[in-house]
């Protein structure tokens, strides 16, 4: 059984672990699918920024980087500290199912239901846009831009 404080996203790519981990560690992939602009140093206590625009940004560190099977980075917001930077921790895996990935994203430590769902929306939107950009396609500009 699932904790329901922890939000699970999950979806299915097309395209070997080795193809979608990147997209979580290499700037420049990263931001193909989520935000403007990222600030990424994937090893163990590295700086994880990524600006969505408008002045939103997330913040955090890498605490776990084992490629092509997992991810893991603290997440919080410079400019809501309902969810202060550093505060929640991410967990993605990466497993070979049917000649693709299924990537599951899990996110601890939320505060409350209410960002629980504000979450999990932002991240249905997110993963979606990774699928659509792994898969050669243009998810066009980041809509929280």
């Amino acid at each position: 059984m699932t904790d329901p404080a922890v939000l699970e996203v999950a979806v299915y790519i097309a395209a070997k672990p080795e193809t979608v981990f990147p997209y979580f560690t290499d700037p420049a992939r990263y931001a193909q699918w989520m935000g403007e602009r990222a600030r990424l140093e994937p090893v163990p206590g590295g700086s994880y920024r990524v600006s969505m625009g408008n002045g939103v940004e997330a913040s955090g560190e890498f605490v776990e980087v084992d490629p092509p099977h997992r991810v893991v980075f603290t997440w919080g917001w410079t400019h809501d500290h309902s969810v202060a930077p550093g505060t929640t921790r991410v967990v993605v895996t990466f497993e070979e199912q049917d000649g693709g990935t299924r990537v599951v994203l899990r996110h601890y430590g939320l505060p409350d239901h209410g960002q629980r769902e504000h979450h999990r929306k932002g991240w249905e939107i997110y993963l979606g846009r990774l699928c659509l950009r792994v898969s050669g396609g243009d998810p066009g500009p980041d809509p929280n831009g």
